[in-house]
């Protein structure tokens, strides 16, 4: 079992910043890798970024590139999301979610089905 926990959403100005934080625990030497996804009103749940739990491979969606990052503390075993630049089409839950089953790998790992751990989510809201 992995649980996640995921914090630091808010509400912030278009063109901000925010970061978010996924702590994780339990049986985290099973974790394979860890993602970000979002899921704004009325829409599916879209990838954001992943990274590799025991390397340093990161991955991200087309759009995030360059303005989102995402990181790892192993010592704290937390993931964390910057964001900047944010837009107001990017209000959402944000999720983190955990594969522990060796479904992610380099090639694919946008998938929702691939990650069989979830946090709660957590707001992030961009208006002025």
């Amino acid at each position: 079992q992995v649980q996640l926990v995921e914090s630091g959403g808010g509400l912030v100005q278009p063109g901000g910043s925010l970061r978010l934080s996924c702590a994780a625990s339990g049986s985290i030497f099973s974790i394979n890798f860890l993602g970000w996804f979002r899921q704004a009103p009325g829409k599916e749940r879209e990838f954001v970024a992943a990274i590799n739990w025991s390397g340093h491979n990161t991955y991200y969606a087309g759009s995030m590139k360059g303005r989102f990052t995402i990181s790892r503390d192993n010592a704290k075993n937390t993931v964390y999301l910057q964001m900047n630049s944010l837009e107001p089409e990017e209000t959402a839950v944000y999720y983190c979610a955990a594969d522990t089953m060796g479904s992610v790998s380099r090639t694919y790992y946008q998938g929702t089905h691939q990650y069989d751990y979830w946090g709660q989510g957590t707001q992030v809201t961009i208006s002025s």
